[in-house]
């Protein structure tokens, strides 16, 4: 079960970041690389890893026999996290180097997929 899980959680993580990228790079174009793009950024990869983990779960693909799809309110918790995220993601591209709007929006889509994914994994455990 844990190798499965960690294929769901690779999912998320992949596909955040490279749309949080993606759309830091398309959002760049329209506004200056400040916070307000690392949000942006952060929740619509963490909304399309979430949605892409979902799709593939629902499909069958590459999932066991314990995985299935997650509730509403893991989403919303995602989207509050996607915050915390996104804006720890501006912080590291500012200090990394001169602020870009990909690299400010791959790492607030990294950050806000590692916090959704900590939700799965939480979501997933068993009490003891």
């Amino acid at each position: 079960m844990a190798g499965i899980t960690m294929v769901s959680l690779l999912v998320v993580l992949i596909v955040g970041t490279v749309v949080g990228a993606l759309l830091g790079m398309v959002f760049g174009n329209a506004m200056e690389p400040n916070a307000l793009l690392a949000v942006l950024s952060g929740l619509s990869g963490t909304i399309a890893g979430a949605v892409a983990r979902n799709t593939l779960v629902e499909q069958g693909i590459g999932v066991g026999e314990y995985e299935e799809a997650l509730p509403t309110s893991v989403f919303i918790f995602a989207v509050v996290s996607s915050f915390a995220g996104s804006l720890a993601g501006f912080v590291v591209a500012t200090l990394v180097h001169e602020p870009s709007p990909a690299w400010i929006g791959g790492f607030a889509g990294l950050f806000s997929s590692v916090l959704t994914s900590l939700l799965v994994v939480a979501y997933h455990m068993s009490p003891r």
